[in-house]
């Protein structure tokens, strides 16, 4: 009998251990994952594919396609691992990031390190071999301008982090667009303008939500050095010259009626969040309008799609 029970005991422990190994696994992966900032990334990647989509008349051939998107992912993935080593003591004591992977100790930063290096060094060799040595060199210049000159010095120096290091994140269009063509077009490069000038209100509606955080940790963000009051104006006036920058593909020949109604349907929303965190905003407001811009950027994207291959056979 007590050889049964025991038998029993060894099979339940040894079912714990592997539910608990399997759990760990799973949460290790999950960390793992994290710190690529998945969402942002994908947004990342469908204005890259509509970069790719408005660069050809036609149809995008598979064979550059597929991976064109995943090196550009693995890039920007990687991008966003440095971007949490290289914050991780600011991380720790503010209140939107203390619960991240790495302050948390769920994984060390030499792991993050050797897994950001995998990443990158995979996306530039797929890049480089299967696409074209422009858009790989390309993206690891943005990979090299978020992580490195924005993230460990702009954000730290100027209250204009944001702008200047915007480009960084800005050029993911370009990236599509040259991965189908290998050259830098100007109708790229309008693309790249619209994400240049969509992120400085984009963020800094973010940085009036967690003003505190960013002087607690002497991040010099423009609402910490400059007050909420001017901030607002800035993303006011940023709105207005977003809505003028996202009528140049319309103006140019470069789309169509679709995506004029949708811009500036989006954009005199955007305005109008930005007029409302100006002159009347609650404590929600400066949260919703960050919420909505990247709602606006998407859906922008996702028009120019639509107009690009919708219209032509309508």
């Amino acid at each position: 009998m007590s050889k049964v029970i025991n038998k029993s005991l060894d099979i339940a422990i040894d079912t714990n251990e592997k539910h608990f190994s399997l759990t760990h696994t799973l949460q290790n992966w999950r960390a793992y994952y994290d710190i690529t900032k998945p969402k942002v990334v994908a947004l990342l990647v469908l204005t890259a594919l509509v970069g790719m989509s408005l660069s050809v008349p036609d149809g995008l051939p598979w064979q550059l396609l597929l991976p064109a998107m995943f090196g550009i992912a693995c890039l920007s993935s990687a991008a966003a691992a440095i971007n949490h080593i290289v914050d991780e003591k600011i991380d720790t004591i503010m209140g939107r990031t203390h619960n991240r992977p790495l302050p948390e100790g769920r994984i060390s930063v030499e792991s993050a390190i050797i897994f950001a290096a995998c990443l990158a060094l995979i996306g530039f060799v797929v890049l480089y071999s299967l696409v074209n040595p422009l858009t790989a060199f390309l993206t690891l210049a943005g990979l090299v301008g978020y992580s490195f000159i924005y993230t460990l010095y702009l954000k730290r120096a100027t209250p204009q982090n944001i702008t200047i290091g915007g480009l960084a994140g800005a050029i993911p269009p370009l990236l599509g667009w040259t991965a189908m063509t290998n050259e830098i077009a100007p109708n790229a490069l309008l693309l790249v303008l619209i994400i240049f000038t969509w992120t400085p209100p984009h963020f800094w509606a973010l940085a009036i939500h967690r003003k505190n955080d960013y002087a607690k940790v002497n991040i010099p963000m423009l609402p910490v050095t400059h007050g909420v009051s001017f901030t607002k104006t800035q993303i006011l006036l940023y709105t207005v010259l977003l809505f003028v920058v996202c009528l140049l593909p319309y103006l140019v020949g470069m789309s169509n009626w679709l995506y004029l109604l949708g811009a500036c349907s989006l954009n005199l929303i955007f305005i109008r969040y930005a007029w409302q965190l100006k002159f009347n905003a609650t404590a929600d407001t400066a949260m919703a309008t960050f919420k909505f811009s990247i709602v606006h950027l998407m859906l922008l994207f996702i028009i120019l799609l639509l107009d690009h291959y919708w219209l032509p056979m309508a």
